[in-house]
């Protein structure tokens, strides 16, 4: 589903972005390509982002990027 009109980002994309790390709905708009344009989104944006990232599996909160991008190297 869309979740920002406005850049047309979908909850599976923020989802994946989760996984990879992010913990941030504005850092992660700015990875897809853009940040947000009226911000009407963010809120939801991050509840999508909190949800996946409590799922089993999923990076712990207190990872950052740098630290998942260090692992991966």
């Amino acid at each position: 589903m869309y979740v920002c009109l406005c850049n047309g980002y979908r909850d599976s994309e923020l989802r994946e972005l989760a996984r990879r790390g992010f913990s941030d709905a504005e850092d992660a708009f700015l990875a897809l390509g853009d940040g947000p344009c009226c911000g009407g989104c963010l809120d939801f944006a991050q509840t999508i982002m909190d949800t996946e990232r409590a799922q089993p599996g999923c990076p712990d909160a207190g990872e950052g990027v740098e630290d998942i991008e260090d692992k991966a190297a």
